[in-house]
Formats: C-alpha cells, structure tokens, sequence
C-alpha cells in the first residue's frame, strides 16, 4: 500500500468499506457477535487512556436511595415489569449516582459546554442494575461504530492538544443525525447550572419485561425536584474564574447541610414494534419521544443524602455498565445500548482491574455467587457455601446450580439479511432540531446563535457552509441568524448541494411536533441567578 494511499484499514490492514454502520440482522435488528471490526475498533477505544477515563473523567457521586411507587403512571408497574425494585411500592433499594462532564480530562472545570453523563447504580434484591446515561435525552450518533470517531473528533487535537471548533464540525456536518443534539449542547442546556438542578436519562431504549413474558419498549428519565437551571456562556465564565470544581462543591455540601437532593424517576412506554407512523425510529438515540404521545410516567424517586468517605474509592472506582440488568428489564435492539454494553464492562476491566466487581462500592447488596476465579486484584471468592473445590457448572459435588426458569420468559423473533445497514427514517433529523430551536426562549436562542456563530467564525469556509446549511434546513430563522451572526454568505450555503450519501432534507416528510404539553412546560427554564 502507497503511502498516499487514504483507504481506512483495520489494525490488520484489511480495507474497511463500510465505518458507518455496525453489523446487524436487518435494519433494526440486533447486533451480531462477529462484527470484528467494530470490536478491534471500540476495544482499542476503550484502552487509550490510563488510568482516568477516556470519557465521563472529571465527576463527582454521592449515595443514596430509591423508592418505588409501585405503580408506571395510573397502572400497576407489574402490568409492564417483574422487576421487583420497580413493583415493590415503598421498598427503598440503595444507590450510588456518579455526575459528570463527558469529553474534558480529570481536573478539566464543571463549566465546561459538554453533556452531563448521569450514571446510577442500584443496589436491588436481585442484584445490580446500572442505568447509565446522560443529563440531554438524546445523543451525536446512532450507531455505536462511530463513537470512536465522535470523541476524537471532539477531544483535544493530537497536534496541538487544542478542543479546536474545526474538528468538531468538521465530524457533525458528515453526520445530520447530530444537529438535534448539537442544537440543545450549544444553548443554555449545554451547560447545566449544577448537578442538583440537571436531569438524567438513559437515552438508550431498554424493554419493560412482565410475568407474562410480554415486553414494551421504555426510556428512563430523571427530574430533579429543584426543577432544572442552566448558564449562558458569559455566567460560566464567571464562576469558572472563582471555581473549577463548583458543581462538586454544591453537591458535597448541599448534602452535608441536609439539603438532600432529590429526583422522580419516570418512564415513557411504547409498544415494542417497528412504528411505522413516526418518521423516525424509536431505537435511534439522536430523537427524542414526543412527550405529548408518550408521556412521562411516574415510577418513583431517587434521594441523595450521603457524601463519599473516600472521593477515590468510591467515586472514581465506581464503575457502570450498560449490560447490568436485572430480571424484568432487558436490551432493546438499540444499536448504540448494544455497542455500550460491551464498551462499558470492557472498559472498567481495563481501567479498574479484572475483580473490580468486588470494590464495595460496585458489589451487590445480595451475594456473588460465581465460578469465575482470580484475576488482577482478587481478594476474596465469590464462591458457594457448600464445596469450595468445584468452580464448574454443573456438578454432582455440591457446586453452584442454575436459578429457577421464569414462567414465561420473554422470546423475541429475529429474521433478517445479516449486513451493515443505516435507518431509511431520517427525516426528523432535521425536523426535531428545528423544533427544538423553535421552543427555545428568546434568551436560549440567543446564546445558542452567539455560541455557534463563534464557532463558525473559527472554522474553515466549506465547513461553516455546510453547517449554515444543515442550521438552514432545520429551521430557517436557525441557519439565517448563524450566517448574518458569523458572515457567513447565506445564499452561497443554501446553494450547497445535499451530501453525498444521504437524502435531501425537503424530500424527508414532516414528522409529528411535539411543541405542546409537558416538554413546553418543563421546570426551570431561567437561567442561574
């Protein structure tokens, strides 16, 4: 091979035809074990930084508890699961949430414009379950082979060590699914005021599993009882100059003084099909529901009210896991939730050590019970209480047996052509971005225009041309004040002719709105005093 020659290989220098799409038994179908490249790729991912976090470093977490209703909405919560930590009204199950900024390194400041991973870990009867996620509801990309690039893309320059505004753009204008969450990260919502006053969401679509083995798709979302605060450009800026760590200090001191900050866990529920009356899929991370038709149903609360003994043991070796689910919640065929779960587990065993299972601020409340032995930093067995000699399954000699089968155990049928393959429903890729920058207020929409017109002006001409168009398409007010904000040749962007590869934004039919009902009323819509 030349060494002019740009064909993207793998580590093995096989030609890689396709890095958009992973591997998948159909369009919506699940992800398959042999996609080697997307495993060669995520797995290196995960191994580029020692021994912070290659994302999610700079955070802070405190303990706490959940408390179920018993109930999703006005309906039993057995009616969707068999979870006990969602059925059991009144039940407090223990908890640890881990705040954090995404893209910075470890002592990186909490004012920074990125997204708020919000990561909770609970401690049930049935063992861990970690729900792990984000403070914004949606995400830059929707196939997990991307997230390497993603972050490169948006993590300091190799050359200069610089976050260069060129690069980041350079990597959303190839990708319209972005502009949804580019539109909320560059407003006031991009920069939450703190943690206590931020939601959390798990973004991914996960399944609701009931006795009858009947099973419905669900988001999870946070609101903080607080209501939600977010900063402008200029406010961030000002506690930046006093405090790096302000978010950390509000936290560790709010439930020092007995201010205990406290959230309603909710879900959205849908039926678990394709959906083929909204112009987008339901699995793809980069849209949001439309809370007017799939509203936010109560199912309990979350309260903080315990600080870290130890910030080191307890925080930064906390480690989450997309895959950590208990009986009654299960994995939609979301392809980044499918990504993650290998990514997540892979990395902590990377980054904290092979029994990292075993630190107490991961273990269970229940007992472990396994077969596995060893490892880096083993110091205990999580064995049997009967024979201690038989790590195998199964046995005559008193070793470990299998649970007991459910009833009716949730089957999902699978058919499809195995392949790489991109959703065909695209349309709200600029629709939902448009109406999101339609239901800003006059002052959100006014930081959104001064921050991305600031970024335009730092980035080459046929970047900011793209981008001016993308801005266009999603609304035209959007991508006319960037251009007149950032003098940027209007006419000469709306003139740009659709990206190769992917369909015009005016042949995609309007989607549904969701300009009405609770997400027009959501709390704390003013900015930090």
């Amino acid at each position: 091979m030349g060494s002019d020659d740009r064909t993207l290989t793998n580590r093995q220098g096989h030609p890689i035809s396709d890095n958009q799409s992973i591997r998948s038994v159909g369009e919506r179908g699940p992800a398959t074990l042999e996609n080697y490249q997307f495993i060669e790729k995520i797995t290196h991912f995960d191994r580029e930084r020692i021994p912070e976090r290659v994302v999610h470093a700079r955070g802070t977490g405190a303990h706490g508890w959940f408390e179920a209703y018993g109930r999703i909405g006005d309906e039993p919560a057995a009616k969707y699961t068999r979870a006990k930590v969602l059925t059991r009204a009144g039940e407090r199950t223990p908890v640890f949430i881990r705040f954090s900024t995404v893209i910075g390194s470890k002592d990186s400041p909490e004012t920074a414009r990125d997204p708020r991973g919000f990561a909770i870990k609970f401690k049930t009867v049935d063992g861990v379950w970690d729900l792990v996620g984000n403070n914004l509801k949606v995400f830059f990309i929707r196939d997990a082979v991307k997230f390497p690039d993603m972050i490169h893309a948006f993590k300091p320059d190799p050359i200069s060590n610089r976050q260069e505004p060129w690069r980041f753009y350079d990597f959303v204008m190839h990708h319209p699914e972005s502009l949804h969450m580019v539109t909320w990260v560059k407003s006031p919502w991009g920069i939450p005021a703190d943690y206590r006053h931020m939601q959390g969401s798990s973004v991914n679509t996960y399944k609701l599993v009931n006795d009858q083995g009947v099973a419905v798709l669900c988001k999870f979302s946070f609101e903080p009882k607080l209501g939600v605060r977010n900063l402008t450009a200029q406010q961030a800026a000002e506690i930046q100059a006093r405090d790096v760590g302000h978010a950390t200090r509000d936290l560790h001191d709010a439930i020092e003084r007995g201010d205990c900050p406290e959230w309603e866990m909710c879900v959205q529920i849908m039926s678990d099909d394709d959906h083929p009356e909204l112009d987008f899929d339901p699995l793809d991370d980069t849209k949001r529901w439309p809370e007017d038709r799939f509203p936010l149903l109560p199912v309990g609360r979350v309260v903080l009210d315990r600080n870290a003994d130890n910030f080191f043991a307890e925080v930064e070796q906390a480690s989450f896991g997309t895959g950590v689910l208990v009986d009654g919640i299960d994995f939609s065929d979301d392809k980044m939730l499918q990504g993650r779960t290998l990514s997540y587990s892979d990395t902590q065993r990377y980054r904290v050590g092979a029994n990292y299972l075993q630190l107490p601020v991961n273990a269970p409340v229940t007992p472990a019970r396994t077969n596995q032995r060893d490892g880096q930093m083993a110091f205990y067995v999580d064995r049997g209480p009967e024979n201690p000699r038989v790590n195998y399954e199964p046995s005559s000699m008193g070793g470990l047996t299998e649970a007991p089968k459910p009833e009716r155990d949730y089957h999902q049928w699978i058919e499809g052509h195995l392949g790489r393959y991109q959703t065909t429903r695209t349309a709200d890729d600029y629709v939902q971005a448009g109406e999101r920058y339609r239901s800003f207020e006059d002052w959100e929409r006014d930081d959104l225009i001064a921050n991305l017109s600031d970024d335009m002006k730092q980035c080459p001409e046929h970047i900011a041309l793209r981008m001016v168009w993308h801005f266009w398409h999603c609304a035209p007010d959007y991508g006319t004040r960037v251009a007149e904000a950032a003098g940027i040749d209007l006419e000469a962007a709306k003139a740009l002719p659709p990206l190769e590869g992917k369909p015009p934004p005016g042949q995609n039919r309007r989607g549904p709105t969701y300009t009405s009902g609770k997400l027009e009323q959501e709390p704390g819509r003013n900015a930090a005093e």
